[in-house]
């Protein structure tokens, strides 16, 4: 079983920065492809960026250049950093595990799921 656990979210004004964190319990997850969603009320849960187990990343569209996704060395934490936010992605942020170290986007190819963390952008 894995535990992940997010951090880092909060209230931050429209252009501000926020870095995220999500831990898993208990073991590496060097082996996985980690990532990030995230989900407004009313919304479908939507893909935010992943890092495979090879280091390589992908974003969705409206957050490149702005977000970075990152993991430390000992493969234990992920990071999301966050800059220049916009009030559109107020959400509840979720970090995600594919124990099998696929490349998708897709909410559905993830096995495991963190509570997330609340991230509001106010104007």
């Amino acid at each position: 079983q894995v535990q992940l656990v997010e951090s880092g979210g909060g209230l931050v004004q429209a252009g501000g920065s926020l870095r995220l964190s999500c831990a898993a319990s208990g073991r590496t997850f060097s082996s996985y492809t980690m990532g990030w969603f995230r989900q407004a009320p009313g919304k479908e849960r939507e893909f935010v960026a992943i890092i495979s187990r090879g280091g390589r990343t992908n974003y969705e569209n409206s957050v490149k250049g702005r977000f970075t996704i990152s993991r430390d060395n000992a493969w234990t934490t992920v990071y999301l950093q966050m800059n220049n936010l916009k009030t559109e992605e107020t959400a509840r942020y979720y970090c995600a595990a594919d124990i099998y170290g696929r490349h998708y986007m897709e909410p559905r190819y993830y096995d495991y799921w963190g509570q997330g963390t609340q991230v509001t952008v106010s104007s």
